[in-house]
């Protein structure tokens, strides 16, 4: 946002202070100013010249010889410019003067300083300026020739300031605006803000209806049929149309806006889109078939040619503006190509609205289109602000001459915005402040605010324009930046302290982290969308519920089009990409959600569940993975005994080397070494291991409670016992029996030995175990350890466990 001090100045005319006075000072009150320009930096000794007499140079055919009267004497000047006459008021650069730059538009840092001269053995006292070489363009300045010396009206004064008299002494500032302050991107926004930040009189253009005779009515019709996007539609009609160019005026302010002077009509539309924020729109009435306006929703497939020439694609989201027909303007965005303003206008149809902010700026992002007036509906207008918009621009139709106004106003409003109260409480802005000021401190920045205040019911009133004002916290920041934040003293934060600590989750997840990193795992991070063709290199059923994902509705391509159901594919891929550059022995872990539907298409939000996840080929085998993962339960309290299930039935896993974690009758996840055809799909050619465990299973059971056992003040006893066991019996069968029937004096077991050869028949292994028992309260005896050794042996031959001999 761009705004001239000049301009501000209209509606605070006591406004006196430097460029930077007003740039630090508008910062502070919390209208940042990112900086400025001043028009007239590089410009000096530049006066309005009038051309009484030229002459041919005697020694060049392309250079002339002009006497200059600049009011106070007349001097010599030799120019080559094509476009000088006698009679001309021209800008002259005296002897000593500067100049912004060239005449083909670059600026020249500091200016260039004009000195007097001879050129061709002529003396020359000056020099005649092009609008270029005072810092400007023709984009501003329309009536300066494109290559020649800028001409003055007649009515100019000889002698005079020229810069003044072109409206460059001024400077503009520019400032980042926060797109809850809508209202600031007006100049009449801005000049609140300076009023209230220089305790000055803010003078607001008087507005009113226009128009003498007729009846707008006569003329058109509105009628709006979705009203949740458009809140309210002003229209007033203008005869007799006379285009032509705007005042030098409204052209000086609408070039400092940044904005190209084009005709009287566009002038007025974007000078009261800059002055009030309110975007304007004008038709011309002829194109407006049956004398009616109508605001709905667009047809999916529906084409509008707008006034760039491009043909638009819509969709039942977007608004339009539409005549008894057809659709003549893309609502908040542009007008069409069919209903545009030419040169033979007679009548013409001024359309002031409020549209859905929201719905205004995906409805431009769709089409591709992004307008000054769209980056303003965009943010959320005011509805209010629209009525005294169109008055102001029919105002200055008939004061400039443009057209005369139909008397009336067609004002389709809904539901009027009204203002809103916010219950005052001193005591809780000084809290928010951390500073204590007055009521009647507080209360006196209220009205340069616009805001009222009732003393009795400690209410204030606020205006509609204000939409960022909602609750105390936004008062207790207005009082806040116009006591000056500069001015609230430095404190300490005040309150108890208190230790930071991580949450139960968070500890279990450091400490599964910690596991991981001392058992030689690097940490990875793999994407939480995937492709869906991971599924078939996993080798997963189709039946398979990991199969049943959450689909993008906007992916980047296909390999990121749905969401994860399983933590596999990024650790294999991540593996993979480790084997093909030769990196030997690599570990991976990665903690990270997956998402689980409960129902397709979703209904509601998905299960997302977080999974410890291990990888890792070369050094290593199953029993490898199987250590870290019981060291990961027993870091975490699970100290009860782990179980694994060998029919897991895990198709991306090696048949015979994979198993379910069951812990408590739940199982908490699986590993095993990874299918071949699997590590094939993914181009590696070794072997895999994999382990993944259920996080939420694990918050559940681990527990961090410990207790303490004194030193054992009893002696414990010993047996060996060493067993011919059949192969298909794993050794934790063998202890789920010694655990059921060691009794009560159990202590410990180990497994010490497992051998097979030669002197074992063949389907069988040797498994040797040592078990001790302990009593906390007395000394064992004989029996007491005969007799759990004669239970353990009848639950191990009941197995087909035979003692070795």
């Amino acid at each position: 946002m761009n705004t001239p001090l000049s301009w501000i100045k209209a509606y605070v005319p006591e406004l006196e202070c430097s460029d930077q006075e007003y740039m630090d000072a508008m910062t502070l009150s919390g209208t940042k100013c990112e900086g400025y320009e001043r028009l007239d930096a590089d410009l000096d000794k530049i006066v309005v010249g009038q051309i009484e007499k030229i002459e041919r140079h005697p020694d060049a055919d392309r250079l002339v010889i002009c006497q200059v009267n600049i009011g106070t004497e007349t001097i010599q000047i030799v120019t080559g410019a094509p476009n000088v006459e006698e009679g001309q008021k021209v800008p002259v650069v005296l002897d000593g003067g500067r100049v912004a730059g060239g005449h083909d538009g670059s600026r020249t840092p500091g200016g260039i300083k004009i000195k007097k001269g001879k050129l061709r053995g002529i003396e020359s006292y000056g020099m005649m300026c092009s609008i270029e070489e005072l810092g400007s363009s023709r984009d501003y300045y329309p009536k300066a020739p494109e290559n020649g010396i800028y001409v003055f009206d007649d009515d100019v004064e000889v002698g005079a300031d020229a810069v003044e008299v072109l409206g460059l002494h001024d400077t503009v500032f520019e400032y980042e605006i926060t797109s809850n302050r809508v209202d600031c991107y007006s100049v009449m926004g801005i000049a609140r803000e300076a009023a209230a930040t220089f305790k000055k009189p803010f003078v607001a253009p008087k507005t009113a209806p226009v128009g003498k005779d007729g009846d707008v009515n006569d003329y058109i019709s509105v009628e709006i049929k979705d009203r949740d996007l458009c809140k309210r539609y002003c229209a007033k009609v203008v005869k007799n149309v006379k285009i032509a160019p705007s005042p030098e005026w409204m052209q000086r302010r609408l070039a400092k806006m940044g904005i190209r002077p084009i005709n009287n009509l566009v002038d007025i539309t974007n000078y009261v889109m800059e002055e009030f924020g309110q975007p304007m729109h004008a038709y011309d009435l002829s194109t407006i078939a049956g004398n009616k306006i109508v605001v709905r929703r667009a047809n999916d497939g529906e084409t509008f040619e707008t006034l760039d020439g491009q043909e638009r694609k819509l969709d039942s989201e977007m608004l339009m503006i539409c005549d008894g027909e057809k659709p003549v303007g893309l609502a908040g965005i542009m007008g069409g190509e069919n209903s545009k303003i030419n040169d033979d206008v007679k009548d013409m149809l001024f359309e002031a609205a409020c549209f859905d902010g929201t719905n205004i700026r995906l409805s431009s992002k769709r089409v591709g289109l992004r307008t000054d007036a769209s980056g303003k509906f965009e943010k959320g207008l005011d509805p209010n602000n629209a009525e005294d918009a169109i008055n102001r621009a029919c105002e200055l139709i008939e004061e400039l001459g443009a057209g005369e106004v139909v008397a009336g106003m067609v004002d389709v409003y809904p539901e009027k915005k009204e203002e809103h109260t916010i219950k005052f409480d001193p005591d809780y802005v000084n809290k928010l402040i951390g500073f204590n000021l007055t009521e009647e401190q507080m209360v006196s920045y209220f009205p340069a605010l616009e805001l009222k205040y009732d003393a009795a019911t400690k209410t204030i009133t606020v205006p509609t324009f204000r939409q960022d004002l909602i609750g105390m916290c936004d008062i207790a920041e207005e009082v806040a930046r116009f006591y000056g934040y500069a001015n609230i003293p430095t404190a300490l934060p005040s309150g108890e302290a208190t230790a930071g600590k991580l949450s139960y989750k968070l500890r279990i997840d450091e400490i599964a982290r910690r596991v991981a990193l001392y058992c030689g795992f690097s940490q990875g991070m793999s994407y939480s969308f995937e492709s869906p063709k991971v599924y078939d290199k996993l080798l997963l059923p189709m039946d398979s519920d990991m199969r049943k994902s959450i689909v993008i509705s906007n992916p980047l391509g296909e390999d990121f089009s749905v969401m994860r159901t399983s933590s596999l594919g990024g650790m294999l891929t991540s593996l993979a990409t480790n084997y093909n550059r030769r990196n030997k022995d690599v570990r991976l872990f990665e903690m990270g959600n997956i998402y689980l539907p409960k129902a397709l298409p979703l209904t509601e939000l998905p299960d997302e569940r977080m999974q410890f996840t291990l990888g890792f080929y070369g050094d290593g085998d199953f029993f490898t993975m199987k250590g870290v993962v019981e060291e990961f339960l027993e870091q975490v309290g699970m100290k009860d005994r782990v179980h694994y299930d060998a029919d897991a039935g895990k198709s991306f896993l090696h048949p015979g080397r994979q198993a379910n974690i069951v812990y408590d009758g739940n199982v908490i996840g699986y590993l095993g070494e990874v299918h071949p055809t699997v590590c094939e799909n993914y181009d590696m050619k070794t072997r895999a291991y994999i382990a993944v465990i259920d996080m939420p299973y694990v918050y559940e059971m681990s527990s961090f409670d410990k207790k303490y056992e004194g030193i054992a003040k009893f002696p414990a006893v010993t047996r060996d016992i060493s067993m011919v066991v059949p192969k298909n019996i794993l050794v934790g069968q063998i202890e789920e029996v010694i655990e059921k029937s060691g009794g009560k004096n159990l202590e410990s077991y180990s497994l010490f030995d497992i051998y097979e050869g030669d002197q074992i028949e063949e389907g069988f292994k040797s498994v040797a175990y040592s078990i001790v028992f302990r009593a906390k309260d007395r000394t064992l005896e004989e029996n007491d350890v005969s007799s759990a050794m004669k239970k353990i042996l009848k639950g191990l031959e009941e197995m087909g466990i035979q003692l070795r001999g």
